[in-house]
């Protein structure tokens, strides 16, 4: 019977035989392309001209036994060393009689100071494109923070250094401390969860990631660690840089809300100085004494002219002038009223003789008379003598009483002499009316 050719054709039935099972995942596993891998060397070992070594990755627990065979790790020999941090053209490869996997090392070299810093460079510029190291996303350190966070090295003199400064600053300064490793692959990698667990903290106002002077490769490389790097772009605390190392600054520097240049500076930025502080209060005590003093002395001779002045010295004079006053208003007012008065009289009588002149009583008093005659809807005055017929009652008033009289002749009005006919008026007539309704108009 034989074998499935693909792995998804076997069953409990027709499995494959374990031998074919590692050939066809070594043809697999040796299929991938070569490829380019860095780690730390921790073995290396030269046999029958073949290299064996062990690559470490540079943070994670991961390690891959590596050889390199004659014609490579004869040019290693002398060029790298247990500890050298390499980069590797490697391949997989299965040795199926025990199921080893391992990786061949085509070409390797070791990474150089200047390739480390090349990268810090490049890594420097895309994290600047992205605005990390912005001076706007700084944040303001507290003035007093009641509580500060510390990470440095385990037992290391930058920890000592920022203790004992800070106290001498400011006794009650108070601490959290997490000491990491500041050097070497897994630094990164503590540091960046020291400072997680610190920026989660609300009690700490501050955070302070600190280092002591060293080697180059010690000091710039941990703290330019990309995670590190974003992990203090994240936080909400305010973070301090206090690497020392002034020839060559690591990224953390760049991104931090504040830089110092050594351990002993970060205090000087973390507190102020109490002895300093004591001299100010007591200087600005003595000011404030001074101006209140000042000040009362101002307000007191003030007074004392506000009380030499004649209406605080004799008050009465004051109310006196006033009475004066307002018994002068009072006879202008009533002075005034007076004439008011007087004036309102004389226009009073005035407006009444007028008003007398002009009513139909005075026209009656001159002479003139109202002469009426009887309608349909009572008695009218009559203002035209054609209007009237011989034999007509007619009522006429006089300045006093009134009398009746009738019609026996009738004027016309553009006849003055003759009598007229029956039914006739005549100029003499005629005016008669009319003097009649010059009286009732002037009435």
């Amino acid at each position: 019977m034989s074998e499935p050719a693909q792995a998804q054709d076997t069953s409990a039935e027709t499995p494959w035989a374990l031998s074919t099972y590692s050939g066809k995942l070594k043809a697999h596993i040796e299929a991938a392309p070569p490829t380019w891998v860095e780690g730390q060397l921790v073995e290396f070992n030269l046999r029958n001209g073949n290299a064996w070594m062990t690559l470490r990755d540079l943070e994670q627990e991961v390690s891959f036994s590596t050889v390199a065979w004659r014609g490579v790790a004869g040019s290693l020999n002398g060029t790298v060393q247990p500890g050298s941090r390499v980069v590797a053209l490697v391949k997989p490869n299965l040795y199926e009689k025990s199921g080893r996997l391992s990786l061949v090392a085509q070409q390797m070299k070791p990474v150089g100071l200047g390739d480390l810093l090349a990268r810090i460079e490049q890594l420097k510029q895309r994290l600047a494109a992205e605005g990390l190291f912005r001076v706007d996303r700084k944040q303001p350190l507290p003035v007093l923070p009641l509580r500060i966070g510390l990470i440095t090295g385990r037992n290391s003199d930058a920890l000592k250094d920022i203790l004992r400064n800070t106290h001498a600053r400011w006794a009650a300064a108070q601490f959290e401390i997490r000491e990491v490793a500041t050097q070497g692959p897994s630094a990164p990698a503590e540091v960046t969860a020291a400072l997680t667990e610190l920026d989660a903290d609300p009690a700490v106002e501050v955070i302070v990631i600190a280092r002591g002077g060293g080697a180059l490769e010690e000091v710039v490389l941990p703290f330019s660690d990309e995670r590190l790097i974003r992990a203090v772009a994240a936080a909400h605390t305010p973070v301090v840089s206090a690497i020392g190392h002034e020839a060559d600054r690591p990224l953390l520097d760049e991104v931090a809300d504040m830089r110092a240049s050594t351990p002993t500076g970060a205090a000087k930025l973390l507190v102020p100085d109490e002895a300093q502080e004591r001299e100010a209060l007591t200087h600005a005590r003595a000011r404030m004494s001074a101006g209140v003093e000042r000040l009362i002395g101002r307000e007191s001779e003030w007074l004392t002219t506000l009380r030499s002045r004649p209406v605080l010295a004799q008050p009465q004079d004051m109310i006196t002038g006033r009475a004066q006053e307002l018994l002068m208003l009072r006879r202008r007012a009533l002075f005034g009223m007076e004439t008011a008065v007087r004036r309102g009289t004389d226009w009073v009588a005035q407006t009444r003789a007028r008003v007398r002149s002009l009513s139909p009583q005075s026209t009656l008093d001159r002479g003139y008379a109202v002469v009426q005659t009887r309608g349909q809807a009572g008695w009218d005055v009559l203002r035209d003598a054609g209007t009237v017929a011989i034999g007509d009652q007619l009522s006429i008033m006089v300045a006093s009483g009134e009398l009746t009289a009738r019609a026996e002749e009738i004027y016309p009005k553009d006849r003055r002499s003759a009598p007229a006919e029956p039914g006739t008026q005549t100029e003499e007539s005629a005016r008669t009316p009319k003097t009649a309704q010059t009286a009732q108009t002037q009435n």
